[in-house]
């Protein structure tokens, strides 16, 4: 089903560590809003998708976000590799450090861990897409604020292409989900659900 590279999907070489920078740049590994939880929402959405337009939509993106929690990743290592005791200690590294040294941990900037409450596979092809629509704007933000917070022209590049997907992906979603629309047979489609309900709602319900 997917060819493997062996190369990142953007190439990351920071040359100035930050434990700092790392604890905030991890949250787009394993926070609410992370490469994580992307990938598992679309590759499991897709099971449920009537049409093979919108199945191979959430296949493309799912794999894709694979590779950006292979670059989020890639980030938070380099970040952190060759660290003293007193970087460690003076960047407040140290907690994270305790629990997992410098491997690389999906969990938010606050030091929560990833949870599978962060994702939704509701099986209606609406619901799913509207998730999906609200959680690459989400992730698009957490970019937006990292950007503002991170100087480092290594650190930014990364980012900044990251930032750019997540729009492409919010537009893929927004025409599968007028694909969907166009080809539901109830227009009313937020009261009926033609796989379940035999009678469209009465109008009076609108």
């Amino acid at each position: 089903m997917w060819k493997y590279e062996k190369k990142l999907q953007y190439p990351i070489n920071i040359k100035n560590i930050s434990p700092k920078n790392a604890q905030i740049i991890i949250s787009q590994f394993g926070g609410p809003d992370g490469e994580v939880g992307a990938a598992m929402r679309y590759l499991t959405q897709r099971y449920s998708q009537p049409f093979d337009e919108v199945k191979g939509i959430l296949t493309d993106i799912g794999t894709e976000e694979l590779a950006h929690m292979e670059m989020v990743s890639a980030m938070v290592h380099q970040l952190t590799r060759n660290l003293t005791d007193r970087q460690i200690k003076e960047s407040g590294f140290d907690k994270y450090f305790v629990d997992h040294t410098t491997g690389v941990y999906p969990q938010a900037a606050a030091g929560l861990p990833w949870r599978a409450e962060y994702i939704q596979s509701k099986g209606d092809i609406i619901a799913d897409l509207h998730e999906d629509l609200a959680a690459e704007q989400k992730a698009r933000v957490t970019y937006d604020n990292l950007i503002r917070l991170i100087d480092d022209p290594d650190i930014l590049e990364p980012l900044k292409f990251l930032r750019q997907r997540e729009i492409t992906h919010y537009q893929r979603f927004g025409e599968a989900l007028r694909l969907t629309t166009d080809r539901l047979n109830e227009k009313n489609f937020y009261a009926f659900n033609p796989n379940f309900d035999t009678k469209p709602c009465s109008r009076k319900m609108m």
